[in-house]
């Protein structure tokens, strides 16, 4: 994956409450599909209307927020299917971060697997995030994930191993090789104190 360490980037707000992984991404769309096409299905419904035109009232189309790495999101974000593929298509579109005030569970653990930063913030902090975003003379947002700040000010949490994941470009899988000398060492040492529960 690619670190993540500070990214200044534009904020698309997109504050609709209770969207789940099908909103994100139709199920049909997760079978046949390579993982790399899946950002150009991501928000189908709202992002096209019914003829295939780019429908210009989804934020994505608007031409100030075309290429945006950030996203401002409303409450409940990712729930429903547990499907990584919800993920895989954001980040097909280039958005690197989620700002929300809350995640379906399994889908804000599936961003951390895909170098995705999700960041939890109280509604009301959202909520003046997005009128900055929106506002005629925004400016790209920054974010610091080693200081934990958005724009300077704005603080926000996140658990240390999701932290290290996402600065060192790890998925849980990288954490572990990570840990291998010392998972050798312990296997060797351990192999000494008993050496009966090693097949030779």
């Amino acid at each position: 994956m690619n670190k993540f360490t500070i990214l200044t980037a534009v904020a698309a707000p997109f504050l609709r409450k209770n969207v789940d992984a099908d909103f994100i991404i139709r199920i049909e769309r997760c079978t046949g599909t390579p993982k790399e096409r899946l950002g150009d299905y991501a928000f189908e419904m709202a992002r096209f209307l019914p003829g295939g035109a780019e429908n210009p009232e989804f934020v994505f189309n608007q031409p100030r927020y075309r290429g945006a790495q950030i996203m401002l999101c409303g409450e409940f974000f990712g729930t429903g299917s547990s499907r990584e593929m919800a993920v895989w298509a954001i980040a097909g579109m280039g958005v690197r971060c989620l700002i929300a005030p809350s995640f379906g569970q399994i889908f804000f653990g599936n961003c951390f697997q895909n170098g995705l930063l999700p960041i939890v913030l109280p509604a009301a902090t959202v909520a003046a995030l997005a009128k900055q975003a929106a506002a005629p003379d925004a400016m790209p947002f920054t974010l610091d994930l080693e200081q934990q700040t958005i724009n300077g000010s704005v603080r926000f949490d996140i658990a240390p191993r999701n932290k290290k994941m996402l600065l060192e470009g790890l998925d849980e899988i990288g954490l572990t090789l990570a840990l291998e000398p010392k998972i050798a060492a312990f296997q060797a040492a351990d192999r000494k104190r008993r050496p009966w529960i090693y097949p030779t």
